[in-house]
Parts: C-alpha cells; sequence; structure tokens
C-alpha cells in the first residue's frame, strides 16, 4: 500500500495530478487503470518514479532489480524462491510492526486479531513467503512471487486458484513508515496474518472464482468489491469503527488516521460496485458493515448472485 495507495506516513509527500497519473504501482492487488506507467530503464526490471525514496539511490535499485529477477525466474508448483534479507532490511520490519502493533491492538476487527495471534509472524526478521505458506497451507492460499504490475484479472483468478500474488521486496530504509507501492510489509503484514481466519480465505477464494468466469464489467465491478473490503474494509464493533481491510492494517498513516480522514459511508455493495478508488493516496471513501460477519454473508451472497448470472450466460 501502499496497496494499496498504501500510504505509511502520516505525513504524506503531496501527489499532483501528473505525480498520480505517472506513478508506478508494482501491485499485487488491483489498481484502477492508470493514464500512464514508468517504463524502465533498458538495464531495469524495476521501474521507479523520481519521487520514489530509493529512485537515487543505486544499491537499492539494484536490490529490487536483483528480487524481481527471482520472481521472474520462479515456477508454480516450486516453493517460493528464499530473498536473503539484509539487516537493514530486518530493521525495517521491526520499526513497522514497533509502530503498527498497537494500532492493531486498538483498531483492527476482533476476527483478525485472533486470525494474526494464530499466524504469529516473527516481528524480529522478514519471514520467507514459504515459512508463511508452511503456516497457512491448510486454509488453502499460498503465497506466490510476482515481480511487478499485474492486472485485476491476474491477480483475482490466481485467488481462484488459491494463489496469492505477492510482492518480496522491502521500501526504502529512510522511509520506514512509508512506501508508494504494496512491499512485503503490506503482504505479510496486512494479508498473510489473515490467513487463518477462514472466513476471510473463502471470501478470498469466492472473489476469485467469480473473476475466473467474469466478464469485463463483473471483473471491473469484483475489483472495487475487493478493494472496498479485502484491502480497504472497516466495519463496526461495539459500536467503533474497526478495519479489517490489509491496506489499513498495513498502513501506520490511515490506521492512526482511521475515521478521521476519509468519509465514512453506509456499506451498499452496488454503491461500492460503482466507486472508482485512486490508488496512489489516502482513500477518500470507507463503506462501513454493519459487523465483520455481516459484511462476509453479504459480499458472498452478492459473489454468488454474480456467479449465477454469469453461468445463466454460458460464461
Amino acid at each position: 500500500m501502499t496497496p494499496h495507495t498504501f500510504a505509511e506516513t502520516a505525513v504524506k509527500p503531496a501527489l499532483t495530478p501528473s505525480r498520480r497519473a505517472d506513478l508506478m504501482l508494482y501491485e499485487s492487488s488491483m489498481l484502477e487503470p492508470l493514464q500512464k506507467v514508468m517504463i524502465p530503464e533498458p538495464d531495469q526490471l524495476v521501474a521507479l518514479d523520481p519521487d520514489h525514496p530509493g529512485f537515487r539511490d543505486p544499491i537499492y535499485r539494484a536490490r529490487r532489480n536483483a528480487i524481481a529477477k527471482l520472481a521472474l525466474e520462479h515456477r508454480e508448483g516450486t516453493p517460493p524462491p528464499l530473498v536473503a534479507y539484509t539487516e537493514e532490511e530486518h530493521a525495517v520490519w521491526r520499526s513497522v510492526w514497533d509502530h503498527l502493533a498497537p494500532l492493531h491492538a486498538a483498531r483492527a476487527v476482533r476476527e483478525w486479531r485472533a486470525a494474526a495471534d494464530r499466524v504469529d509472524l516473527d516481528r524480529t526478521r522478514v519471514p520467507q513467503l514459504v515459512e508463511v505458506n508452511d503456516l497457512t497451507r491448510h486454509p488453502g492460499i499460498e503465497m506466490l512471487p510476482v515481480a511487478g504490475l499485474i492486472s485485476a484479472d491476474g491477480f483475482l483468478t490466481a485467488l481462484g486458484r488459491g494463489v496469492f500474488r505477492s510482492t518480496q521486496y522491502m521500501r526504502h530504509h529512510s522511509m520506514p513508515l512509508y512506501t508508494p507501492e504494496p512491499d512485503v510489509i503490506h503482504e505479510l503484514v496486512g494479508h498473510a496474518t489473515s490467513f487463518l481466519a477462514p472466513e476471510i480465505v473463502h471470501l478470498s477464494r469466492s472473489f476469485g472464482e467469480v473473476a475466473l468466469r467474469a466478464d469485463l464489467d463483473t471483473m471491473l465491478q469484483i475489483e472495487r468489491l475487493y478493494w472496498y473490503t479485502l484491502e480497504f474494509g472497516v466495519a463496526l464493533e461495539d459500536g467503533e469503527v474497526k478495519a479489517y481491510g490489509a491496506g489499513l492494517l498495513s498502513s501506520y498513516g490511515e490506521l492512526g488516521d482511521l475515521g478521521r480522514r476519509a468519509s465514512l459511508l453506509p456499506f451498499d455493495l452496488e454503491v461500492m460496485a460503482q466507486t472508482p478508488y485512486d490508488p496512489t493516496d489516502y482513500q477518500k471513501y470507507l463503506f462501513v458493515a454493519p459487523s465483520f460477519a455481516k459484511m462476509i454473508r453479504q459480499v458472498e451472497d452478492w459473489l454468488a448472485a454474480a456467479g449465477r448470472r454469469l453461468r445463466a450466460r454460458g460464461l
């Protein structure tokens, strides 16, 4: 986030309209179509925007290229590649956990907190995807690497096969609480922590299974519903607005400002499915479900109905 975008700082660098159009997000989640993307230089696998904290750091850029190469060389059916994270990267991981853990305790829904406790990620070093897969194998989600931008249908249809496409690179060490793109912190802290919540795993698979047969219009609706639920979802719990979306749960800035920066809107799936989002800035809208359980039930029902309509059309 990032993710998401998933901005990770309470004081976020300004984003001009041209910045939003030019920002290249290497996203394991879906993005509304952007007008323009950054094109990598001939000797680079990863394109970074000039405003990226690591743009002028040749060591960081080489690191990003090396990790992207691991993902590009990976083949499904084999374990995810191991990344030899540096002490500097482990330090960033620890710093983010130190800042997010108190916010999780206060502002995450209880179902997510319970799942995160069961997954029990190491907070002192960056876990490998293969380790996370060992922890969460039984629910049926396997994390596999992605090197760069992935389309909505590519991400969602992979979920339908039980595959979660995950980045493995770390944000730049100079700004540990900010990333202009989803990184391994977003993937693990935001998403993998929920993989022992059976409701979230089942809902993720349901999104993917409908996506496998979706036409373009339905795919766009599914994409937006995923964004406003499993990425940036909030629900009422004991009268308070709590987060369950991975983009919020991995974002120090947005989780810290929960309920103050974004407009809180009623949970209306038809409105959500027609509401575009901006992945390059703090979210303007959050749709508040009456409870986490009701969110799960209503979204599952919507997806089931969408699947029936697609099958009736022979899709």
